[in-house]
């Protein structure tokens, strides 16, 4: 018997999702930072076995939209919920609730299996810990509860097991090999993105896209052209740093990651334009791959 199915991980922002799903998966394709929105797209990350096909899929943290940028992030949200195998919402130690009571209210009313996650419980105690597994197993009750630690891997492997057994039986869904859905220029694009909201402050990270514009394969070298948009010619400044130096820090970080990523010798070219209010504008959002549905 073949098991297959989605499995799609919500939650509110920072409570470690990408840090699970590269866990699960073994591999970092969804970026992680200490920013809230660090993800922006659902990603789809694929983990085979001979018997089962797992499709995990890391959605943006579950927010109250203020601009057209972040509506299209919670349709990546919403998209989770409907083609749900398994549903894992996941929480830290610390919440009381989630961010939009109408997302909680499909967790409690879904006759999807649910399973709930309390993160970061390496970051607390015994006491507390009991305290909040009471309290969402009461607001929850159609939840299997974890505690766990993505970050230490405490329970993952438990988790993982029991998102196995639940599984429907299915033939796989994606080809054997295939380890994601995104394209590699995808990847280019978030890892640079990485290193921005790891050394930008304020607005500068929020108001970032980066396209990959080439991505040239070759032998023993791939050849990459990387342009960041920002909204304003402030922002371009800073991003770019006195000589330069901010933005090559941002591709020097970003190629040796590339590097072992790709397995293989990267170079990066790395280019600044302003893209006035790209954030609002529908157009450019749907150039950049959100959702508009």
């Amino acid at each position: 018997m073949h098991r297959a199915g989605f499995v799609n991980i919500i939650g509110n922002p920072n409570v470690g999702k990408s840090t699970l799903m590269n866990a699960f998966v073994g591999e970092q394709l969804s970026i992680i930072t200490s920013k809230a929105q660090t993800t922006r797209h659902r990603i789809l990350g694929i983990v085979n076995g001979d018997d089962f096909q797992l499709v995990l899929s890391d959605t943006p943290g579950i927010i109250k939209p203020a601009y057209e940028l972040q509506s299209s992030m919670m349709h990546f949200v919403k998209s989770a919920f409907e083609d749900a195998d398994i549903l894992i919402y996941m929480v830290e130690i610390g919440e009381k609730s989630l961010k939009d009571e109408a997302f909680f209210k499909k967790i409690t009313g879904t006759k999807t299996p649910v399973i709930l996650l309390i993160n970061k419980i390496d970051t607390s105690d015994q006491e507390v810990l009991e305290e909040q597994a009471e309290l969402w197993q009461s607001k929850v009750p159609n939840a299997e509860f974890y505690p766990i630690s993505a970050l230490t891997g405490f329970n993952v492997k438990n988790v993982f097991n029991r998102i196995i057994e639940l599984l429907p039986e299915s033939p796989p869904f994606y080809p054997k090999d295939q380890l994601t859905d995104k394209p590699e220029r995808f990847f280019v694009n978030e890892k640079i993105r990485e290193k921005i909201l790891l050394h930008y402050k304020k607005e500068i990270p929020y108001a970032v896209e980066v396209d990959t514009e080439e991505f040239f394969e070759e032998e023993k070298i791939i050849r990459m052209r990387s342009v960041i948009m920002v909204e304003r010619e402030t922002q371009k400044g800073i991003l770019i740093g006195h000589k330069g130096k901010a933005l090559k820090r941002v591709g020097s970080e970003a190629r040796k990651d590339l590097e072992q990523f790709f397995g293989k010798q990267v170079h990066l070219e790395l280019y600044v334009k302003v893209n006035k209010n790209w954030r609002s504008n529908t157009r450019q959002l749907k150039r950049f791959g959100y959702d508009q549905s």
